[in-house]
């Protein structure tokens, strides 16, 4: 048999652990929302008109490869690249894929939200620079060159291949 004291430690041991659970479940729902929050104003960004010009602008860019572009368009690191609008545009492009890359690699963005709003434009646009990173990878020597839009793209590529076996 139970005595007053016993059932008010159960009592007060039942509101603990109701309380916890309440916690943890507002706490993952706040996560959830946090991550939402930030790549809805991320996706804002995509929105742009600076981005979407710069975006449309680059998809009637031909990439053959990283020579050719060169010798269309001039290397990236010299006078007369810094006035090109290509150079800006890939930039403008890249730095805002490199950046959503480094979120998902610090799950601050779940690759789900990427992939379901913005993941065709991840796979074009990196298919699209590939080459010229690369080019700029060996020539500069800068092996970190755009490596979160690689790494993004690459997770977009994985997911997909994973949702489509």
């Amino acid at each position: 048999m139970l005595d007053i004291p016993s059932i008010s430690a159960i009592v007060v041991a039942v509101g603990v652990i109701t309380g916890v659970v309440f916690t943890m479940l507002q706490l993952r729902d706040l996560a959830r929302t946090r991550h939402s929050d930030l790549f809805m104003c991320l996706y804002s960004m995509w929105g742009s008109e600076d981005i979407n010009k710069a975006h449309r602008r680059l998809l009637a860019v031909e990439v053959k490869d990283y020579e050719s572009f060169v010798k269309k368009y001039g290397p990236m690191a010299s006078e007369e690249s810094e006035t090109s609008q290509i150079y800006n545009d890939i930039d403008r492009v890249g730095w805002f894929f490199n950046m959503l890359g480094f979120l998902v690699k610090e799950n601050l963005v779940h690759i789900k939200l990427v992939d379901d709003i913005l993941g065709y434009w991840v796979i074009k646009a990196w298919e699209l620079i590939k080459p010229l990173v690369y080019g700029w990878r060996k020539q500069y020597n800068i092996p970190e060159s755009y490596q979160w839009f690689e790494y993004l793209y690459n997770e977009v590529r994985k997911r997909r291949s994973g949702r489509n076996a």
